[in-house]
């Protein structure tokens, strides 16, 4: 078996910090506190130089021997691939058992996007609801390394949770920056519970990503955005756990949401490691999908500009993606174009009407989730994927975290943003295309009987007669 622990140890003593920028390319020790680059500003890789010393059908074997073993670090789906991460074997590791999330079949889900099979990685069944949490166990880990009082980020709310938790965990001071009524009060409540300093400030979440990068100028202060590339380190291994999931077979597409674009640059990352590994003999072509009134990165790849123009005043009622200058474009552009991907953006209907045919397998996810779908749809139709292909829909956070849009969705009464003024209310409604809304009834045998041939006459005909006539 492979001497885990040793390489652990070299990987650790070769690991550096690397500019991304091909203009620049500068290195730095492990444990600088840098976010960005010092020399030109670009983002930062960790990059690992002692691959080659890894079997891949060792390293495979050591995986799976770890889902069985009790070792707290083999619980968790990220430090279980801990032979990717750039820590050494006695790191002070800061987990929630986070990571093992479920693929499920989807084939109400395949039918409405016209393929023949659909799979769901579901991130939103992480311990906090979201994929955040795969990135926040190294970002803490690496927050005690460096000696940090304190830890921070500005969020849309699944970053608060996240790193609330793990702070909670760690025994750290956690301040956390939000835009004011701005985000679900699901994810509030997560970030006052488990004791963090929530500040709420005038703005969106760029203004909020503007001050904290401020803050996080005091050495006492560790910033864990994905701007932090220890948090991208984490969140790679989800490529290593699906593929791990999947016996090693590369699905053709994988699409996930895209937000500040942190989650979309590491499983790029974490696809082209195992690739230089051998683990894998190919890329997947990785798609990213915006929501149309928050798609700066969707707008620069369908231009001929190699700059990202932000948005000033994104819009979405998809708030876990409503980010208008997303900070890690230039990585999550690398991953794309490396990979043959696309970018695409799609309009809150299609988000609506995707997370409800979500729903229809069984599988709940919050809104920005359901741009896959949605955007899966799009790429059928338009021929970037095959009816035949192998895709894979990744799902960001659980449906609990905004449990006011479904309400609101299938009581036909979710409105898009009221920045819309050329717009009178009822035009702002999203119409609730496969609405389920309950129904009163009287406290009889009979009336729920009825009741029930009625749900079953107006909700599952309708759905079936358009979409998935073959699944009943």
């Amino acid at each position: 078996m492979i001497e885990t622990e040793r390489l652990q140890k070299t990987g650790q003593e070769t690991a550096t910090q690397r500019c991304i920028d091909p203009g620049c390319g500068a290195r730095f020790e492990l444990n600088e506190r840098l976010y960005v680059c010092p020399s030109c500003g670009g983002l930062l890789d960790v990059a690992l130089e002692a691959y080659a010393d890894l079997d891949p059908q060792e390293l495979q074997a050591v995986w799976t021997s770890r889902l069985a073993s009790f070792d707290p670090r083999d619980r968790s789906g990220v430090w279980r691939y801990r032979e990717l991460l750039p820590f050494a074997a006695g790191a002070p590791i800061v987990t929630l058992a986070e990571g093992n999330t479920p693929l499920y079949d989807a084939p109400v889900s395949a039918a409405y996007c016209g393929l023949d099979a659909l799979t769901l990685k579901h991130q939103g069944c992480n311990p906090t609801g979201s994929f955040k949490d795969t990135g926040m166990t190294t970002a803490v880990t690496q927050a005690l390394i460096l000696g940090a009082r304190t830890v921070v980020c500005a969020s849309t709310g699944n970053t608060a949770a996240s790193l609330a938790a793990y702070a909670a965990r760690a025994k750290l001071q956690c301040a956390i920056l939000v835009p004011r009524g701005q985000i679900s009060h699901a994810k509030l409540a997560q970030s006052l519970d488990y004791g963090a300093a929530v500040l709420e400030l005038d703005g969106n979440f760029d203004d909020a990503m503007r001050v904290i990068r401020e803050l996080a100028e005091d050495e006492s202060i560790y910033l864990v955005n994905s701007i932090n590339p220890f948090r991208i380190e984490g969140q790679k291994t989800v490529a290593a756990e699906l593929l791990h999931q999947r016996a090693w077979r590369v699905p053709d597409h994988v699409v996930m949401p895209g937000g500040n674009l942190g989650n979309s640059s590491a499983l790029g990352k974490g696809f082209k490691e195992l690739k230089d590994l051998g683990l894998i003999d190919r890329l997947p072509r990785l798609s990213v999908v915006q929501a149309e009134g928050a798609a700066p990165f969707a707008s620069l790849f369908g231009s001929e500009s190699d700059v990202l123009t932000p948005i000033e005043h994104p819009q979405t009622l998809a708030t876990a993606i409503k980010i208008g200058a997303p900070v890690s474009w230039k990585k999550a552009l690398r991953a794309v174009l490396e990979s043959g991907g696309s970018v695409l953006s799609v309009s809150e209907q299609e988000i609506a009407d995707a997370k409800a045919i979500i729903g229809r397998d069984g599988v709940g996810c919050e809104p920005a989730s359901a741009t896959t779908v949605a955007g899966i749809k799009r790429l059928v139709a338009s021929g970037v994927i095959g009816s035949d292909d192998d895709v894979v829909a990744v799902l960001t956070g659980h449906i609990l975290k905004d449990t006011d849009y479904a309400i609101n969705y299938h009581q036909e009464k979710l409105y898009t943003h009221d920045r819309a003024l050329d717009k009178i209310k009822e035009e702002r409604r999203l119409a609730g295309t496969y609405s389920n809304p309950p129904a009163r009834v009287k406290a009889t045998k009979t009336a729920i009987l009825d009741g029930l041939r009625r749900h079953e006459q107006e909700h599952s005909g309708d759905f079936k007669k358009e979409h998935v006539s073959d699944l009943d």
